[in-house]
Formats: C-alpha cells, structure tokens, sequence
C-alpha cells in the first residue's frame, strides 16, 4: 500500500470510529443494505471496534503445504491501527478460535480488536489488557489438534454474513456490522447524515421544545435519502 492509499485507508478509519453501530445500522437501512449481526457480546474492552478487516479462516484437516504457522500469526503481522481482524471458526469443535499470546501480539501492533465467530480463550488476559474481543462464545480449549488454519486474508462467512478481506466492521454493544469495502463511502456519508439530524433534535430537546414535536415530524422520516 503506498502512501496515498494508507492516507485514504486512515481517513475512512477515522470516520467509521466517530459513528456508533445503531447510526451506520439506520444507514444500511437507508441504502437497502444487509450487513448487521445482533446479540454478539463484547466479552473484552471497553472501546468499539472500527477498522479495515484482516480475515482469519479455520478449519479441520491437515494443514496446508509450507512452513508451519501457528494460526493466528500470519493475521496479526499483516495488521495495525487501522484494522481488526475477523475471524471463521465455524466447524462445531469447541477449540479456541483466538487466544493469549496472539491478543497480546494484536495489541503491540496497534490491531483495533477481534470479532470471532467460534469459541475464544484466555479471555482474562484480554480483559486485563483491555483489548476488544467480540464473540458468543469462550472456552478454555486449545486448537491444538482440533482446528487448523486454512488461510488469511480470504473470503470467509461469520453468522451468516460474507466478508471479504479488505471490507469494514464496526463493532459495539448494540451490533456487529460488517460494510463491503466498495459501499464503505455511502454508508459513512448516510450514517454521519443521520447523526447530524439526531444532533440537531437532541439540541431542539434541550431547548425545550416538546419531544413529541421533536420526533414526531423528524424521526419517522429519519432514513428517507
């Protein structure tokens, strides 16, 4: 990536990480977008998630041809600020999807968080560090044995959704959403419309005027383009 890319990569970041899940969730709505996955905890961090998506693929098998990798690795060296890393462990083995050593690797590399779809581990020592992990489930099982690393940076499915390596995922208390990478600018421009409107009736309220005629006239209409 040259600088100019990165340049364009930062400032995309940066206004993703000032939106929340439910004012890009509206703008999905707005442009008929899918994209929205509910009732994932945030079982680490205190902070959202907002980032260029590195991908994480899991699997049964033999691993592939070439040096060996503990999985995980490949993810967290590729990754930095401006990233969060999403990964598939999807094959019904309880076997940790993410773990210790890698969160605190994740961490020194500046990575935004982690949104698993498959069983976490040592999540104390993510809780310790205050890095955020997303994911609806933990465990104190080992990969080891039981799933392998079947690639990095390739399409995978969580709950459902398919993300691509270079999509966008917001991540807070109310939602995971992933944005495909080309509908990125749309959205952002939808969801920082909405919360420039949800501003100025928060201002009315507070300048007395009543919520019903707040909302009544505004917020109904509040994802027409």
């Amino acid at each position: 990536m040259d600088t100019e890319e990165f340049l364009v990569l930062q400032n995309r970041v940066r206004r993703l990480r000032r939106l929340d899940c439910c004012a890009v969730s509206d703008a999905l709505d707005r442009l008929k977008l899918p994209g929205v996955v509910s009732g994932v905890p945030q079982q680490s961090g205190n902070r959202r998630i907002a980032g260029a998506v590195i991908t994480l693929k899991l699997g049964t098998g033999e691993p592939p041809p070439g040096p060996v990798r503990h999985l995980g690795t490949l993810a967290v060296e590729s990754g930095g600020p401006e990233h969060a890393i999403v990964v598939e462990q999807s094959t019904g083995i309880e076997a940790g999807s993410w773990g210790g050593l890698l969160t605190l690797g994740a961490r020194l590399r500046g990575i935004a968080g982690v949104v698993a779809d498959g069983p976490v581990r040592d999540i104390d020592e993510a809780q310790g560090c205050d890095f955020p992990i997303f994911a609806r489930s933990l465990t104190a099982r080992t990969a080891r044995g039981r799933v392998i690393e079947e690639g990095t940076n390739v399409p995978v499915s969580v709950w459902g959704v398919a993300v691509s390596p270079g999509d966008f995922v917001i991540a807070d208390r109310s939602a995971v959403i992933f944005i495909p990478a080309d509908r990125l600018d749309s959205v952002l421009d939808a969801a920082e419309a909405i919360v420039a409107r949800e501003s100025a009736m928060a201002k009315a309220l507070l300048a007395g005027v009543s919520i019903s005629q707040v909302m009544g006239g505004n917020y109904e209409h509040m994802l027409e383009g």
